[in-house]
């Protein structure tokens, strides 16, 4: 049977959550429209078993891939490989999905001809799970040229649907064994995305607030590595594209989310201890000159946003232990 849309589900030792990530997709109504694909990512714990439970009972919709680690996007590199849904989703193992705007969303999605599709979504805030909304203001249900709209919107992982055969025929592979790769999902299929359809559902469930995520500060430094990584092939994708002659309007989209990954980074070169300021300060320079040297339009997009970065430019990183010690300072208030 077609199925209208194939969700993939990277899961690495997550069997602390992924009953209830599982299911949230079990609607009889729509089991048969999607495929979920569950990513093993060379578990440690029962992720496997509890997936082959479901695999069991709904062997029309639930499939386990077991795999060797490689990280979080060698499983959305295996989900594109194994998908046959017209449209893909990607619902990280620690999250889950609304279920009755899930089922909208499918229902939705067989009469849409979209290259990619926005949905609202909500961060949920552990332990006491209190949700803050994360809403687009566009015309529920009409299709938009991506282009018209880029300038006034940054779409996060959470929101997206993108066509699979976008994935597939243009060959989207992303970082493996490397943190922060949501970001090149995101951005290397701008190029080939020309239309977008909102859809005014809360779909997607973000679990925040857990202190080992890669998204928290102490994650950001363990791993600031990989963060740097793929900050430097996004920069190299924006040169590739620029080359290529891709609009202005996609450019500077593309050009804009990585700015936000170099502020976040300035950010993580801010949280270290004082003590530590000679060699962050000396690794901070570094970078800076990278970005500097990729593309001077991520540069100035990035210096615009900061009044931290810019006054660090204009004195050539001199005031670097002060401006840290200051920021330090605010922080604590």
């Amino acid at each position: 049977m077609n199925k209208i849309l194939t969700v993939v589900i990277p899961a690495y030792n997550v069997e602390k959550y992924l009953q209830n990530t599982l299911d949230s997709f079990v609607n009889e109504d729509i089991l048969d429209d999607i495929e979920i694909l569950i990513i093993d990512d060379g578990s440690q714990d029962r992720t496997a078993q509890i997936t082959k439970e479901y695999q069991t009972k709904y062997p029309q919709t639930f499939r386990l891939i077991q795999k060797k680690n490689g990280g979080h996007g060698s499983t959305i590199n295996r989900g594109i490989q194994e998908a046959v849904g017209k449209f893909f989703k990607v619902v990280d193992g620690d999250d889950w999905v609304n279920p009755l705007d899930f089922s909208k969303l499918v229902y939705s999605l067989k009469r849409c001809h979209s290259d990619c599709v926005v949905t609202n979504y909500y961060e949920v805030y552990e332990p006491d799970f209190t949700k803050k909304a994360k809403k687009f203001s566009f015309t529920n249900g009409f299709e938009y040229s991506f282009e018209n709209i880029c300038q006034s919107i940054q779409i996060p992982m959470h929101s997206l649907v993108i066509k699979t055969d976008i994935l597939k025929e243009h060959h989207i592979h992303l970082d493996e064994h490397c943190f922060y790769v949501d970001v090149e999902y995101i951005l290397y299929p701008v190029p080939y995305i020309s239309t977008v359809t909102f859809y005014d559902l809360y779909v997607y469930m973000y679990r925040l607030s857990v202190s080992t995520q890669s998204v928290s500060i102490a994650g950001y430094q363990k791993h600031i590595d990989n963060h740097i990584t793929v900050i430097m092939h996004l920069l190299d994708f924006l040169d590739h594209v620029k080359q290529e002659n891709l609009s202005a309007i996609k450019q500077q989209y593309i050009a804009k989310r990585i700015s936000e990954m170099v502020l976040t980074q300035s950010a993580i070169y801010e949280s270290y201890p004082l003590r530590l300021n000679k060699t962050i300060k000396r690794a901070f320079i570094k970078f800076d000159g990278m970005v500097e040297s990729k593309s001077g339009t991520v540069y100035q997009l990035a210096e615009k946003s900061s009044g931290k970065l810019r006054a660090l430019h204009r004195t050539h990183f001199h005031f670097y232990t002060l401006i840290s010690y200051l920021s330090k300072i605010r922080n604590l208030r």
